[in-house]
């Protein structure tokens, strides 16, 4: 991630991970450590059955499509024994397969491919119920612009600029794709087909061109035949 800014720590608020795609794992645990939670990784159902019988974690983030079953049946046990939050992190992306999902007590449910900003406000949203979060890092600026990630509001030079809920996720994405291109069909795919809305390339190029105009900045660039590019330097404080 591009978010930079002072590191968090509450070790009493751990978090599971149990992802075998070893690359994403490492990827979600790097991006977690820096949003200031420890992180233990398990890659199988077995791995994780046995961190839980020997520590405590706050939160569980698992796949469902597992090497050795599915993260559906650790979903069961954990409602069955306590109170701890998780949340699923899938390509099971269908309808039944979310009901299924939240049937078994998840706190969310997360569709592959994701936003890992996305993940982490999603994190910090869920331990702030429990007072873990990382509250006074949940405001992110650059230059005159300021997103309070708690309110999801975005301001101005201390004025609010209202903008839209797809508009508010795509200036997210930007921010954490901060000094990259992103391409159209990126975007697509982590601010609309998460949510399972299919639309057109069209709809990027009306959405970043409102959202230049809310804003009134020149940050986003666009990179002709690549995407788009916001050049600003984001910190995350």
């Amino acid at each position: 991630m591009s978010v930079t800014g002072e590191r968090y720590e509450n070790k009493d608020m751990k978090i599971l991970l149990l992802e075998d795609d070893k690359s994403l794992n490492r990827g979600i645990t790097l991006t977690l450590e820096k949003a200031g939670y420890q992180v233990d990784s398990a890659f199988t159902l077995a791995e994780a059955e046995e961190r839980l019988e020997s520590d405590r974690y706050a939160l569980i983030i698992c796949d469902i499509t597992l090497p050795d079953g599915s993260g559906l049946e650790l979903g069961r046990k954990i409602r069955e024994i306590g109170d701890t939050y998780f949340i699923y992190l899938t390509a099971l992306d269908s309808e039944i397969d979310m009901v299924n999902g939240y049937d078994t007590g998840a706190d969310d449910y997360i569709t592959k491919p994701f936003s890992l900003m996305v993940l982490v406000s999603k994190v910090n949203a869920l331990m702030r119920r429990i007072g873990g979060g990382a509250e006074h890092k949940s405001v992110l600026t650059c230059g005159e612009i300021e997103v309070n990630c708690q309110e999801m509001k975005v301001y101005k030079s201390g004025r609010e600029i209202v903008l839209s809920k797809r508009e508010l996720q795509l200036l997210l994405y930007l921010w954490e794709n901060a000094g990259r291109i992103v391409s159209k069909e990126n975007i697509l795919t982590n601010i609309w087909d998460m949510d399972g809305q299919f639309v057109d390339e069209n709809t990027v190029t009306v959405n970043i061109s409102r959202l230049k105009n809310k804003l009134g900045t020149d940050e986003i660039s666009n990179v002709r035949g690549l995407g788009y590019i916001w050049s600003g330097n984001v910190i995350r404080r």
